[in-house]
């Protein structure tokens, strides 16, 4: 993949989990509700904030991760089918970010 678009998809997957997150945010079910002392309810609001990112952030790393590693485990494959399982170990760290970071994600909206 171009570094460029990349970049881009990068970006746009970031500014729709701005947006998502703001949405989420000012949406005016949560206004209904009663409302806690603000500094309560600035805690939750980062709290979620801090969830979403943590998700969001780890996934993408991890889709990148396995992009890399799985065009270069292909590759050696290619070469060398006896390294299938090592490789298959490979890609399967690179997807373990992601599951990392839906794990801080639960821990922080347990504390929440």
């Amino acid at each position: 993949m171009n570094m460029r678009r990349f970049g881009l998809a990068l970006w746009l997957a970031i500014a729709a989990a701005g947006a998502a997150s703001l949405l989420l945010i000012l949406s005016p079910g949560s206004a209904a509700a009663a409302q806690p002392p603000l500094a309560e309810g600035l805690i939750n609001t980062w709290g979620l904030v801090a969830a979403a990112l943590a998700t969001a952030v780890s996934s993408l790393s991890a889709g990148f991760a396995v992009a890399k590693v799985g065009t270069a485990a292909i590759a050696a494959l290619a070469e060398k089918p006896e390294l299938f399982g090592r490789l298959l170990i490979f890609v399967g760290l690179a997807e373990g970010i992601a599951i990392y970071g839906l794990i801080v994600s639960i821990l922080i909206l347990n504390r929440l």
